[in-house]
């Protein structure tokens, strides 16, 4: 029988960032992103899956939920689980730089973690100069949020269900620009069509303690538009749509939200 292989620093972190692009239905050994992670870690599927189960044990958004986890965490495990939650803005392009150099992805490739397909590499067209660090980790950042948010709702707008993932935005409910320590955080995110989105970010829309969609005066003026019926009244006071072991969004948030949408 092969030796026990013990898991490096390096290994979780790569782990950690996968963990948080996978709901936890979907941590099992027959996924094919397990399966592809498996494969570059030279690990077992099965070995993968069981690790994401023990991390899953250690997270406080899944015990909301009633979702416990396996409960094999190890002391390494808990330390790295602690680290990369303690400071989200410098571990998570180091995850998400660390998961690309494991796939072999190129600096201007996009990398993400499609739940049911495995882990899809693109090669957008050349964009311009070389981008300064601090602009890389900014995209890194944003390239982990918008996976992790859409993956955690299903990859459907949690308003109209759009499951058209060009047309969905990881929408931030406490503003990327005034609150740097929330920027990554999985829990202030919403996925949303672009046309949702854009209400959110202006506050034409809200949601109330139940989840629940909430207009604007600004919108319920315009009801006699056929755009603003079909898009925005059809859904009025319906909760958002999250799967059963998803992460739900953090009901202080979205109440800084509902505050500033109310003044309006």
């Amino acid at each position: 029988m092969a030796a026990r292989k013990n898991w490096t620093r390096h290994e979780l972190l790569i782990v950690l960032n996968v963990y948080h692009k996978l709901r936890f239905g979907l941590m099992h050994k027959a996924n094919p992103t397990i399966i592809k992670l498996a494969e570059k870690l030279e690990r077992t599927a099965s070995s993968v899956a069981m690790k994401l189960c023990n991390l899953a044990s250690l997270d406080p958004a899944l015990k909301l939920r009633g979702i416990k986890g396996l409960s094999g965490a190890s002391r390494l495990d808990e330390d790295m689980w602690k680290e990369f939650h303690a400071n989200l803005v410098e571990a998570v392009p180091s995850s998400e730089e660390a998961l690309r150099k494991l796939m072999k992805a190129g600096p201007e490739s996009e990398i993400e973690v499609l739940p049911k397909q495995g882990i899809r590499i693109t090669k957008p067209p050349p964009s311009g100069p070389t981008t300064t660090t601090g602009s890389v980790n900014i995209r890194l950042g944003q390239d982990y949020f918008r996976n992790a948010v859409l993956n955690n709702f299903g990859g459907c707008c949690s308003v109209t269900s759009l499951s058209v993932r060009e047309l969905l935005i990881a929408s931030h409910i406490l503003p990327w620009s005034t609150h740097a320590n929330e920027r990554l955080n999985v829990r202030n995110g919403l996925c949303l069509s672009r046309l949702h989105d854009a209400a959110f970010d202006r506050y034409l829309i809200s949601f109330d303690d139940n989840l629940c969609l909430l207009l604007s005066k600004r919108l319920r003026d315009e009801m006699s538009q056929r755009a603003v019926k079909e898009n925005f009244a059809a859904y009025e006071g319906q909760a958002l749509e999250l799967p059963d072991d998803s992460v739900l969004p953090d009901p202080a948030f979205l109440a800084a939200h509902r505050a500033k949408f109310l003044k309006q």
